[in-house]
Formats: C-alpha cells, structure tokens, sequence
C-alpha cells in the first residue's frame, strides 16, 4: 500500500463516516423549524444558507424532503423550487465525488450483489438509468448518490440527468410547503393553494408507475416491430425435461407468480419492471435458451426486447403464457419455487 497517496482517501473516508454516524445518530434534534428562524434572519444571505443547509443534508443522510418543503415556505414556490433544487443537486453531486474519490478503485474489484447490478446497470444504459433511478425510487436518495459515485459515468450525464429527473419532486415539496405558509397565514386561497400541493403529490406518487409503463411500452412496440420466436405449451413441457433445459423465465409480479395461475416449477421470477436492473442476475447464461413467461403473453414480448438487447440471442415467448399452459393442463406450483439457472 502506497500511504502517501493513501492516506488523504483514508482519512476523508474517516471524517466522512464520523460524519454522517453522528448526524444520523442525532437527527431527532435537527429542528427545521429553528432553522427556518435562522435562515429568515440572514437577510440577502438566506438563499445561499439555505442551499448550504440542503448540501450538508444531503451529504450526511439527513431528510431532504423537510428541507424542501421549508424552501417553498421561506422563498415561495418558484425561488424556493430553484433554490432547492440547485442544493439537491449539489449535495448529490459533493457525495458523488466522495464516494468516487474514496472508494471506487476498491469497490471496482469487490463489488457484489445489488450495487453491482447498479454498476452493471449503469454501465448499459449510462444517463438514461440515473434518469430512471431518480424517478423510480428503487434506492434510497442520499444512499443512491453516493452508489452512483461507485460506477464509471461521467460527471456531467450524471449531474443533468440528476437535475432534470429530480426536479418533479422538488417542485411538489416546496409548493407544498408554500401551501402551507400561505394556509397559516390565511392567504388569498388556501383551499385552492392545497388541492394544486396535494395534486402535485398525487402526480409524483404516479410517475414512477407512468415510467414504468413508458419503459415496457417501448420495449413493447420494439418487440412488436421485430420477430417474436413463440413456442407452444406442450413443447415447453417437453424441453423442460431435456438436458440441458431452458432458462425459464416469469416476468409476472411476485403476486401473480404465488396467485390463482401458479408458477411453472423452473421458472425463475423476475418481474418485467425489475428487469433492466436485474438481468444482471442471468448475464453469466447468455448460451443458454430464454423463454419469457406471463400471464398471457403481452408482457413477455415486451421482456424479451429487454431480454434479446441484453445479449440473449435465443429468446423465446410461450404463447398464451400461463393461461394456455393451465388450459393445457400441464403441471404447475402454487408456491414460490427457486429458479435453476
């Protein structure tokens, strides 16, 4: 080990764990009401305490959101939303840098489990994935930023993709916190003030669903463009007792995989939503034949645009899925079973 060069990482990884172990460990006492107090009372520096205050927040794992909504309280929904906005951004990125500075040659060569998928993810789709986790929180924010800073995109996609994907939340929080001032202080309109707050929330509870939806449907009309391979029941039945077998897959949710329909005993389940981050799973049975199971088939074809531009050359569809399979009479679980990759 080189000291010298190590030792500044060292101790920075140092400050910044004691760091954020004692503002975790004292959070109960972040008042963000006296906060508020003090910011008011800064005068024209208020603006840039406030942006300081969300940074260190964000760097030390303390709740964002409050913040945010206090932003909109002290400087209104437009200035409060910037403001905002300006300090998630860079607190996300100061913690980005940490992280990439301390850490990433290390976890380069250890990674394992969810954060390699994220590496993984990552590195296949760059920007368009921190887009996505920004709008569909499969990880915790301020955790989130300093995982990213563990993978190898570049500053720049990450900050803009950061920025722009955040900017729907912040926007509901901080006008959300407007309402409020305004509610206290018996403003012009304060029922309309809270509805517009309330549907604002409302839209940001949605959007991970509508993303969702937006990333199978183009998967979908991708599929749709290109040839579905489809294979029938009875001949999945038959394959499945040869050697070596097929990787199958059931893109269903967890529910439907244990519901009324069952589960083919060799399925492994990986829900059609999970998967641009889970294929990781399977990358090391890329010679293997895939065939995509749902309910009917619909979701499957969109799986297997995913499935097929992840480097799966043989990737079939079971026609009809499980509703032809049960139709067939062919055998099922109704419990989760491990899949057998």
């Amino acid at each position: 080990m080189n000291l010298p060069r190590t030792a500044p990482r060292i101790g920075l990884a140092v400050l910044l764990a004691a760091s954020i172990a004692w503002a975790i460990a004292n959070r109960g006492r972040f008042d963000i009401g006296a906060n508020e107090t003090v910011i008011r009372g800064m005068g024209a520096w208020a603006p840039l305490s406030y942006v300081g205050l969300y940074v260190i927040a964000t760097v030390l794992f303390l709740p964002g959101s409050f913040i945010g909504v206090a932003g909109g309280a002290l400087f209104g929904p437009v200035w409060g939303a910037i403001y905002t906005l300006v300090g998630a951004t860079a607190g996300a990125t100061l913690a980005f840098l940490a992280a990439r500075y301390v850490a990433s040659e290390w976890v380069a060569t250890r990674a394992g489990g969810r954060l390699k998928q994220l590496i993984e993810g990552v590195e296949a789709e760059g920007w368009r994935f921190v887009a996505f986790t920004r709008l569909v929180p499969l990880f915790p924010f301020n955790l989130l930023n300093y995982a990213l800073g563990l993978t190898r995109i570049g500053l720049m996609p990450y900050v803009i993709a950061s920025f722009i994907c955040m900017a729907p939340g912040t926007i509901a929080y901080t006008y959300l916190g407007y309402a409020g001032r305004e509610a206290f202080a018996s403003g012009e309109a304060p029922v309309q003030k809270g509805l517009i707050a309330l549907g604002l929330l409302a839209l940001v509870g949605f959007l991970p669903r509508f993303v969702r939806r937006l990333r199978a449907g183009r998967s979908g009309r991708a599929a749709a463009a290109g040839d579905v391979s489809w294979i029938e029941a009875a001949e999945l039945a038959d394959r499945l007792v040869r050697r070596p077998p097929p990787l199958l897959i059931d893109v269903r949710g967890s529910d439907e995989f244990n519901g009324e329909l069952g589960h083919i005993a060799a399925a492994l389940n990986l829900p059609v939503a999970e998967l641009p981050i889970r294929l990781t799973e399977i990358g090391a049975h890329k010679d293997k034949t895939v065939i995509l199971v749902c309910r009917t088939d619909k979701r499957s074809t969109n799986a297997a645009t995913l499935v097929r531009d992840a480097g799966f050359r043989d990737v079939h569809v079971l026609r009809g899925g499980m509703e032809r399979w049960n139709q067939s009479g062919l055998p099922i679980e109704g419990r989760s079973a491990l899949g057998h990759v």
